[in-house]
């Protein structure tokens, strides 16, 4: 099956409230939270779900943040490269795996206790708003089939 024949609609466009709502969302979903660590939960969600768009936005802005290379180039690979990240990335991960594939194993308390174990409860819970945020903006990016480097969705 093809996915690339079809143009599809811009949510920012025909239902300029949603869009302006996941914005605003979007804002506050990783207060608090260290911004490499957020763009690196980014890029792993994204990179799950398939989003083209949004892992090559994030990866970008994890450069911007002062992320090497080498910790960007590695996240689909981070039980391999475990060395390259905190223990607090690593939980991060964790958890974002769960969390976007949901279905899987239903956020396994083993995963969420690493999680708790390296995040205070404020900080857990914000954590936890980023990753439900880009895995709605995925699933933006995914059905809207948004193209990598044209950052406008209008």
């Amino acid at each position: 099956m093809s996915t690339t024949t079809l143009r599809r609609v811009k949510i920012a466009t025909h239902a300029p409230e949603f869009y302006e709502a996941l914005c605003a969302l979007d804002e506050v979903s990783a207060l608090g939270l260290d911004p490499k660590l957020s763009q690196l939960v980014r890029i792993r969600a994204s990179q799950l779900n398939g989003c083209a768009y949004c892992l090559d936005m994030h990866a970008l802005d994890a450069r911007h943040e002062g992320d090497t290379e080498q910790r960007v180039n590695l996240v689909a690979t981070w039980r391999e490269a475990r060395k390259f990240y905190t223990e607090q990335e690593l939980a991060a991960f964790e958890l974002t795996e769960a969390m976007t594939l949901i279905s899987v194993d239903h956020v396994p308390d083993e995963v969420y206790e690493i999680a708790a174990a390296a995040f205070d409860q404020k900080e857990l819970a914000q954590l936890m708003g980023l990753i439900i945020m880009i895995n709605a903006w995925n699933r933006v990016g995914v059905a809207c089939r948004l193209e990598p480097g044209h950052y406008n969705p209008a």
